[in-house]
């Protein structure tokens, strides 16, 4: 259903009439209903996550927030500072390579990011303000953009609760944070200011410290017309120490534990520091008879650094060969600058026939971005360069334009379809290509500067018949993609995007309220896909890959006391054609027909959450609530032949809350205070985060291994966390 947006008219009195209530002497109250939008359904997979459903079993970010929509996975392998790792159906996203992100219209995914394509960091965003998400797995939305290869995922930001809301958390490992919220009662949901300040200690050996903060504002105003204004400002600024890998044989021999760092200096010299400021406008207008007009405009600024150290001492200076030995540990920078913004109509329902309605929908959008990267090596303790990789400014533009049609027959069956176009032009100043090596008589000046452009094309099409009032089934079909990175161009180059096509068959069955089933087989191909690559801390090309499984998915909420959900996909993933050798790499590892690695064939998730009065106390209830989360994930494939561990992890939470009025109504609440506790890794199993394959030397050894080697990046033991809230 579209936006609800209505004028009514009462002749009772303001109370309750919100901001948009207009009094005049001896007239009734014009109270102007603005409501959210709603996008209609494109697949089986189209799932749409309430709040009761997102705070169900506690989740540190907003990150984690995800693990709610059937199929994904998140870790947080680089710490604090650097944007999660997502899995989704199949596919190992990293940073956000395959997954489109969004807050409302703004872009989170970043074009020719220098640690990874499409790097979207979701610390931007408060959890505590997410009202509700928006997960399609696949691509069958012609709103679907860049990155939306595995699918999409849109966080709504709102806050139903109105008032003053303050929470401070201490906990494991040093963990302090403040959260203040502050939500006008005489405002929508879409008004409030929220800010967060974390610390921690980090678990281990005392090298995985981290300071972040993080705030977001929005304020809905009504303009003339019937249309609305919402004006969003989020920022955020985050440094971390971080921890690295470790080699599996190493702590099994005792020579480091399972959550310690190596003591050579240059893995201790590990940390990452990010920051994103970002600003939008969202005009809009929804009328009853179902059409829609809508208008935002974007500006986005971010930051980024880090060192890490995968390998140990394995390269050698590109720019000095006789330089070796000094450590591997990378440092990586990105600064970058973008401006967007948009159009969207929807057309009124047309009657076509006594049977048949029609609708039409089309949009455009614009982003523009200025990146500057580098990508170098550093000698600790004084942070030397000593050999430089990667020094460019990039120049990026994007316009992307869609349309969409609806045919409804008598209200059961429904075919919707369109397409989407995205054309990009790419302008790169390497300031490192047409590299000399020490070698060879120099013949030029070093640097490589060059243009290209590139155009995406894909229909997507959904068909829904209810053949039954509590069953829907349907079918999908969408071509998508994803953008190149841009130093990867030559010349003139017709920019080789990423095409993916999905194709989705599924049923959905609510026998009653508060219950339902969901049932889906899909099939993914992309025809080139990344994977990381330990040498330079980044993604490389493997070549074409296919996904096939099932996603099956209950939920049940029969009163407000219970919300519950479980939810299990399973995916085949394979290499199509593995990757050339190469002169740097002869031996690549992976074999034609072979599973992907990092992705779990078998991602298993559970979410619980049942709330009661537990006993009342000068005539106001105490109201005990239990939260709790867990995951699976099976046995992973990786690089070479070798396998991760499979995964479980619970989480839960306790908490009781009273209402601080005096006598009254109790169904009227008012202010609370509110006390709590969460377990994370309830039950102190030690697993990684993320398992790793590939040659490193950390010199713990007097004669080391050139053959391949399992790693891992520690995932934290059992946190303990307890928290006071206060609601005024």
């Amino acid at each position: 259903a579209p936006t609800a947006s209505a004028s009514q008219r009462t002749g009772g009195g303001a109370r309750g009439a919100g901001p948009h209530a207009v009094a005049e002497p001896g007239k009734p109250i014009e109270i102007h209903v603005q409501g959210r939008p709603n996008p209609p359904r494109r697949a089986t997979s189209d799932f749409r996550i309430g709040r009761a459903a997102l705070t169900a079993a506690p989740h540190a970010s907003a990150a984690d927030l995800l693990r709610t929509a059937p199929g994904v996975h998140v870790a947080h392998p680089e710490g604090e500072a650097v944007a999660q790792r997502i899995f989704l159906r199949g596919f190992d996203a990293d940073h956000g390579q395959d997954i489109e992100l969004r807050v409302g219209p703004i872009p989170l995914n970043q074009r020719s990011h220098v640690h990874g394509q499409g790097y979207a960091d979701l610390n931007v965003v408060i959890p505590e303000v997410v009202r509700s998400l928006r997960v399609v797995e696949g691509v069958y939305d012609p709103q679907q953009g860049d990155f939306a290869v595995a699918g999409s995922a849109y966080f709504d930001l709102g806050v139903e609760e109105r008032g003053l809301l303050l929470k401070g958390t201490l906990g494991s490992f040093g963990a302090r944070r403040l959260l203040a919220i502050w939500a006008p009662e005489a405002q929508s949901e879409d008004t409030f200011g929220a800010a967060a300040v974390r610390a921690t200690d980090g678990f281990g050996d005392g090298t995985r410290g981290a300071l972040s903060g993080a705030a977001v504002g929005q304020y809905r105003m009504v303009l003339p017309d019937e249309f609305s204004l919402l004006l969003h400002v989020a920022a955020h600024g985050s440094r971390a120490n971080l921890a690295g890998v470790l080699r599996r044989d190493d702590i099994a021999a005792g020579r480091v534990g399972f959550y310690d760092t190596y003591r050579d200096p240059s893995a201790r010299a590990q940390s990452a520091a990010s920051t994103r400021l970002q600003v939008g406008l969202l005009a809009e207008r929804a009328d009853d008879d179902g059409s829609q007009k809508s208008a935002w405009l974007w500006a986005m600024t971010s930051g980024y650094r880090s060192r890490m150290n995968f390998t140990g001492y394995t390269q050698r200076s590109r720019v000095r060969p006789a330089w070796a030995g000094r450590g591997d540990l990378i440092e990586q920078s990105n600064e970058d600058a973008a401006l967007g913004g948009g159009l969207a109509y929807r057309t009124p329902r047309i009657p076509l026939a006594s049977w048949l309605t029609g609708q039409v929908a089309v949009g455009a959008e614009a982003q523009t971005d200025g990146i500057d990267q580098a990508q170098n090596l550093l000698q600790p303790p004084q942070n030397e360069t000593w050999d430089r990789r990667v020094d460019a400014s990039i120049r990026l533009t994007g316009i992307g334009v869609h349309a969409d049609a609806l045919l409804e027959l008598s209200r059961w069956a429904r075919l919707r379809g369109g397409a989407r176009a995205d054309v990009l032009v790419f302008d790169v100043d390497d300031r490192l290509g047409n590299f000399i090596p020490a070698f060879q008589k120099e013949t030029h000046i070093e640097g490589f500067r060059r243009t290209a452009a590139g155009v995406a094309l894909g229909p997507r099409a959904t068909l829904e018949v209810d053949p039954l009032p509590e069953l829907r089934l349907s079918a999908a079909y969408g071509h998508g993609y994803r953008s190149p990175q841009a130093r990867q161009l030559e010349e003139g180059e017709n920019a080789p995007f990423a095409t993916v096509r999905s194709y989705e068959v599924g049923a959905t069955l609510r026998p009653v309220s508060g219950l339902s089933a969901t049932a889906a087989a899909y099939e993914t191909r992309l025809s080139y896909d990344l994977a990381f690559d330990a040498a330079e801390g980044g993604l490389a090309r493997i070549g074409p890959t296919t996904r096939r499984g099932l996603v099956v998915y209950l939920q049940a909420a029969p009163s407000p006391a219970l919300t519950a959900g479980v939810s299990a996909t399973f995916a085949h993933a394979t290499l199509d054609a593995p990757p050339p050798p190469t002169p740097e790499n002869p031996t690549p590892p992976y074999v034609e027909g072979q599973q992907l690695p990092f992705v779990p064939p078998v991602v298993v998730r559970a979410d619980l959450s049942v709330k009661r009065p537990l006993v009342t106390i000068a005539g106001r209830p105490i109201v005990g609530r239990l939260g709790y989360g867990a995951t699976y994930l099976s046995p992973r494939p990786l690089p070479y032949a070798q396998a991760a561990a499979p995964l479980l992890v619970m989480d839960a939470s306790l908490s009781l809350r009273r209402s601080l009025r005096a006598g009254g109504d109790p169904a009227q609440e008012g202010p609370w205070i509110e006390v709590g506790v969460e377990a994370q890794n309830l039950l102190d199993a030690e697993h990684a985060d993320t398992e790793y394959s590939f040659v490193s030397n950390w010199q713990t050894t007097p004669l080391p291994s050139a053959l391949p080697a399992r790693h891992i990046s520690a995932g934290p033991p059992l946190t303990l966390l307890g928290n006071v809230t206060l609601s005024l």
